[in-house]
């Protein structure tokens, strides 16, 4: 666990609670003492969405192969606020990433079933002329399958490398929460995922509304004093998670690319935050609820497991 001096660690952490501010108020992570989650703490979710650089870096990826897809892209771009307010958007999908995974089981399956009444009133037809619904399996799948790719993808690039059966144990895990969200078919192993990536391949394509999504993340201050000047290197690091032949159907070309001394100071960053223990965060929280040291996923890095 890293040790900061008290002033600085004070800091993050009421910065922290300024994030966790915009969430929803249901959500009580420290009660009832005893009360499970959707994931047991010994999942390989809890020990991915502790870390924050795995999940901004991640969440970008995902949201980038969301936006790729016409249908999903006009349910976001049309009908949510992440272009009046995207930081208030990325802030509360990320509060609801957490709660799902970390918050009281009932309290997560409640919040669940209020996102789900929202996605009921979203529906339309994009600029191709198809229809789409956000309660649309097929659609819904893709989502939580490209976040269940960001999310792991960043974690094993950038914070610790994951044995082929931790990345299979992370999207199997996922099924379980996206089921809920109406997500019925999600690939339960990174062969899936390709899989299903090969069948959405040619419905992706390129558009002004992910590119500006790219520009705005750049320069959107999401992260905290001076670290929101390395916004645009967290974009690349995003972009660098795409598969190569992705990244040329969407024209994300070399200029994209994350360079080697940029790739190493991420990395880096991803290391140092995943043995950080803010005592505010939701996984230290959850910890203390169900009775464990809050630093029981702060320790010495874990053996990866094949």
């Amino acid at each position: 666990m890293v040790d900061l001096a008290a002033p600085i660690r004070k800091r993050i952490e009421t910065l922290l609670g300024e994030y966790l501010a915009c969430g929803d108020d249901s959500i009580d992570f420290d009660r009832p003492l005893g009360a499970v989650s959707l994931f047991a703490p010994d999942s390989v979710s809890w020990r991915i969405f502790k870390n924050p650089i795995a999940l901004y870096v991640g969440g970008i990826a995902a949201v980038i192969l969301e936006l790729a897809e016409p249908r999903v892209r006009a349910g976001v771009w049309d009908h949510t606020s992440f272009r009046s307010a995207p930081l208030r958007r990325i802030r509360r999908t990320a509060f609801a990433a957490l709660a799902t995974v970390y918050g009281p089981r009932d309290q997560a399956c409640d919040l669940i079933a209020r996102v789900r009444t929202i996605h009921k009133q979203i529906k339309g037809t994009n600029e191709l002329g198809e229809a789409y619904s956000a309660s649309d399996p097929e659609l819904l799948s893709w989502v939580h399958a490209t976040a269940s790719f960001g999310f792991s993808e960043a974690y094993h690039r950038y914070v610790m490398p994951l044995g082929h059966s931790e990345r299979d144990g992370f999207f199997n895990e996922a099924c379980t929460s996206a089921k809920l969200y109406g997500a019925l078919n999600t690939p339960p192993s990174l062969d899936a995922f390709e899989a299903l990536q090969e069948a959405f391949f040619e419905k992706l394509c390129p558009s002004g509304a992910l590119m500006t999504f790219i520009e705005m993340m750049k320069r959107i201050y999401a992260l905290p004093g001076p670290a929101a000047k390395l916004e645009p290197l967290f974009v690349k690091a995003a972009i660098s998670l795409l598969p190569s032949r992705v990244r040329r159907r969407l024209g994300l070309l070399d200029q994209w690319d994350l360079g080697i001394i940029d790739g190493e100071l991420v990395r880096s960053m991803g290391v140092v935050a995943d043995r950080f223990l803010l005592r505010n965060h939701p996984a230290a929280r959850a910890c203390a609820r169900l009775g464990l040291p809050q630093n029981y996923l702060y320790g010495k890095p874990r053996t990866n497991r094949h």
